[in-house]
């Protein structure tokens, strides 16, 4: 046993002094400067995955708006991987869900930001979400876009907080200017949802309006309301050309029933509230000819637009809605900047999304102001023999 004892002792010896010699080999191909991996960029090092994330609700009441948004990246994602990374380098997606609440949003962004290390962010989904993220994406030198976002002030959060969907201000200024310039339309009349988006719709294509022809009344209503005439009666006495309602698709659908019904005979006019196939089971021959801003068109023949709406389907048996389409170009655009940064997040990166000039996403040509706001044209759409067709 003895003997035995030594014998063990002595290799277990030999054994540690051959792994000292070898590491200090090692050590000095290191101190030699052997460093060609990093140099190259070949290696693991290359094949290191590239995370971005995304923000929004995914359960919850505004479930449906989250959802759409991370299919859109998603599809970005697998395009863009499949075209072989950034460099031989995969890109991977982490979503947080927030369920549309602010303390689960802050904490959605703290956890991509600092355990997962994420480049870039695609959200937040809603306004709020925007609002409670955006601060604390740019302390972090995080570049975040928001694809919907329509609220006010969203691009002065910070210099790393962007946004790729036109405000409600802008969709109703262009389409007041439409209304006049193309339609030849003088005389408007507005109903408008009493929340904060059918307000900032009213004030802005009211503000305009007056500019350019004349506004004879407005009126207001509330969601789920049904009965219109009091307010219809009310504007019939104006004898507009048009009626611009700033609301959603069920209420405008009956709105424009109940027009129609009192012979109030007037072009309909809307924002992308109106862009659901629902106006048009519900409005019928109503909303024939309504005129209406929107971010996305399904339907819309250009090649990079059928190739998303295809990709879409295939992965998930659905047809694409604006929320969809609009992430899918905010993740290009993320992608496109991190790849001109090099493949890195921070500094590099906002100064690459500041210089993105008409880049060709589905939902338009798309550039940046100074402070990250989205430059585009609206599209415009219109009711023709019961389907939606592009009027611009």
């Amino acid at each position: 046993m003895f003997k035995q004892s030594k014998f063990i002792i002595l290799f277990l010896v030999v054994v540690l002094a051959v792994g000292l010699l070898s590491g200090c080999g090692k050590k000095q191909e290191i101190d030699g400067a052997d460093t060609s991996q990093e140099e190259t960029g070949t290696g693991d090092k290359a094949k290191e995955e590239i995370k971005i994330g995304t923000l929004g609700p995914l359960t919850g009441d505004v479930a449906s708006y989250g959802v759409s948004t991370k299919n859109g990246v998603e599809i970005a994602v697998d395009e863009f991987n499949k075209g072989g990374g950034m460099n031989g380098r995969p890109i991977r997606l982490i979503s947080e869900d927030t369920r549309g609440e602010q303390t689960e949003t802050a904490n959605a962004a703290s956890k991509l930001i600092e355990r997962d290390k994420v480049t870039a962010i695609v959200g937040g989904v809603i306004s709020s979400e925007t609002m409670t993220a955006g601060p604390i994406t740019n302390d972090a030198k995080v570049v975040m876009i928001s694809s919907s976002s329509t609220a006010v002030g969203v691009p002065e959060i910070g210099d790393y907080v962007f946004r790729n969907c036109l405000s409600d201000e802008v969709q109703a200024v262009q389409l007041a200017e439409f209304a006049v310039e193309e339609l030849g339309l003088e005389k408007f009349a507005i109903m408008f949802t009493n929340n904060d988006y059918g307000l900032s719709l009213r004030d802005a294509f009211e503000k305009r309006a007056k500019e350019l022809a004349e506004v004879t009344g407005i009126e207001t209503y509330n969601d789920g309301e049904k009965d219109f005439r009091t307010q219809l009666t009310k504007l019939k006495g104006k004898n507009p050309d048009a009626l611009y309602i700033a609301g959603y698709y069920t209420e405008a659908a009956k709105i424009a029933q109940q027009a129609k019904d009192q012979g109030l005979d007037v072009v309909i006019l809307g924002a992308d509230g109106f862009y659901s196939p629902i106006l048009l089971e519900l409005g019928r021959e109503a909303v024939e000819g309504a005129v209406f801003t929107a971010g996305f068109f399904t339907d819309d023949p250009a090649e990079n637009a059928q190739k998303f709406v295809k990709a879409y389907k295939d992965k998930f048996n659905d047809e694409p809605d604006m929320f969809a389409a609009q992430a899918y170009d905010a993740a290009m655009i993320l992608l496109t900047a991190i790849e001109n940064a090099g493949g890195v997040g921070g500094e590099a990166h906002q100064k690459e999304m500041l210089k993105i000039k008409n880049y060709p996403g589905v939902t338009g040509s798309t550039s940046f102001t100074p402070i990250g706001d989205v430059i585009k044209d609206i599209i415009i759409l219109k009711v023709e023999n019961g389907k939606f067709i592009k009027v611009r």
